[in-house]
């Protein structure tokens, strides 16, 4: 069980590692749009919107890098801060009825108004990577190929969710020609 339960946690941090790389990979190749879409979400005096969006990018780059490479717990807690940054600002600007902006979350070219769906999408990334916070057994080879396996599942499974959720979100309009 525990053996188990330790193969399924790194799992989680290398998926989560590797969408907080591409995020931040993605966000540096359109460092132009990024501030513009940080002072979207209202939350920071506009003197700390460039500085944010120097030290966002690399800051998901840093700790999806550590997470692929196995470190815990430092970089699990980080990710773990990290994504419930990302869910406050979205349920904040939920709540003040600005659902409209988007979410910034790495993909530029599918726009991706923010919503209650990529809120809990964050917490359940949450969820996933807290069981590595526990103490585990050592991992054998086949365990970290195996979870290596599973955590570049979760990465293509979210980015196909996310896909999808992006779609559902866009109007119908913009399928029209």
């Amino acid at each position: 069980m525990a053996q188990g339960l330790a193969i399924a946690a790194l799992a989680a941090a290398i998926g989560i590692g590797l969408i907080l790389l591409q995020a931040g990979l993605s966000k540096l190749r359109h460092r132009i749009l990024l501030p513009g879409v940080i002072a979207n979400y209202r939350l920071l005096p506009p003197a700390l919107v460039a500085p944010a969006a120097i030290l966002l990018p690399l800051a998901e780059i840093a700790i999806g890098a550590a997470l692929i490479a196995g470190l815990a717990p430092v970089p699990v807690l980080l990710a773990m801060l990290l994504l419930s940054l990302f869910a406050g600002a979205m349920a904040i600007n939920i709540a003040r009825g600005r659902s409209h902006i988007d979410c910034g979350c790495g993909r530029s070219q599918l726009r991706h108004p923010i919503g209650w769906p990529l809120v809990i999408r964050n917490l359940l990334l949450i969820a996933l990577v807290a069981p590595r916070l526990l103490p585990a057994p050592p991992l054998s080879v086949l365990d970290i190929a195996t979870a290596t396996a599973g955590g570049i599942a979760l990465f293509l499974a979210f980015h196909l969710l996310g896909a999808i959720l992006a779609l559902i979100a866009t109007p119908a309009a913009a399928y029209r020609r």
